[in-house]
């Protein structure tokens, strides 16, 4: 039976680790070889230390993934989105490689990205480290609750997960990554009430505005996504805080069984609708990275370690 990647749909916990790194040689069976290496490190620290409830998601960039896996190519695999209209801009920023590590330890993310940064040398650069963490109650720097939208349950696996639709893939994720830096002085300015409509919920207790007062340019309209059977939650966030004293932002990571809801999240937060009602959100938040992703499964990644 195909096994998806653990951390894909895992439960939010308190640390993350977020690594992108570029491959700077043409040694694809090494990588192949290091990429299920990697998951049986990851398997490794979730039974040692199984009360940090350990997981991680690796992923290969859909640009890379012809050089990796040349003879065989998702059905969906695309690029990231070139985006950009006005100030509002989705940026593509290098990466090959994409590794998730998750635990309720920080001592413990550090050590998988130590053990892994070594184990992918001397075949690639780390092109950016992010440390994330929970704040509060599972809120971000600008005082809301995120993932409100997420799927719940086993829906997750119904959003996250590849199906039978494409056999060869079926256990994977498609995967996108964007790191926004926040204008948190500009947006403390706000009044609380102006902070609402622009999140299109109560910051207490995350309750949805009355449809009333729920307006179109407001971030919860924007990223209200239908699928065909008209579930809103077509994408699964693994989104973490990320800063220090002088930078705040957020770490957005989307997995789902297609890019076409990333995609279209993307152009109606960026472009808006036939109106040019965008989401506001963006006024006070900038995205400085982004990038496509693919995270086959488990069985995928050991399969083709052996060729």
């Amino acid at each position: 039976m195909t096994q998806a990647q653990k951390g894909i749909c895992a439960e939010p916990n308190l640390h993350a680790l977020y690594l992108t790194f570029t491959v700077v040689d043409d040694d694809s069976q090494a990588i192949r070889v290091k990429l299920a290496r990697i998951l049986d490190l990851l398997s490794y620290f979730d039974d040692e230390y199984y009360e940090a409830m350990v997981s991680g998601v690796l992923a290969i960039g859909t640009n890379y993934w012809y050089e990796l896996y040349p003879d065989i190519i998702p059905k969906e695999l695309a690029p990231f989105p070139d985006i950009h209209c006005e100030d509002r801009n989705a940026p593509n920023s290098p990466g090959d490689l994409f590794i998730l590590i998750k635990a309720d330890r920080i001592d413990i993310c550090h050590a998988i990205g130590v053990e892994i940064v070594q184990l992918l040398k001397p075949h690639v650069d780390l092109y950016e480290e992010v440390r994330g963490f929970r704040y509060l109650d599972g809120r971000d720097f600008t005082g809301f609750v995120d993932g409100a939208e997420n799927p719940r349950g086993m829906k997750k696996f119904d959003v996250a997960i590849v199906g039978a639709d494409d056999p060869d893939f079926t256990g994977s994720s498609y995967l996108h990554i964007q790191r926004y830096q926040h204008n948190m002085q500009k947006w403390q300015l706000l009044p609380i009430a102006k902070q609402q409509q622009i999140m299109g919920r109560q910051k207490t207790d995350n309750r949805l505005l009355n449809s009333a007062d729920l307006v179109t340019d407001s971030y919860t309209a924007r990223v209200q996504i239908t699928t065909p059977n008209k579930n809103n939650s077509a994408l699964l966030t693994q989104n973490m805080p990320y800063g220090d004293m002088s930078t705040q932002g957020i770490y957005c990571v989307s997995c789902a069984n297609s890019p076409l809801p990333f995609i279209k999240l993307l152009k109606s937060r960026i472009f808006g609708d036939d109106e040019g009602h965008y989401d506001k959100l963006l006024d006070y938040t900038t995205a400085e990275t982004g990038g496509a992703f693919f995270a086959p499964s488990v069985t995928f990644i050991k399969e083709h370690a052996k060729d």
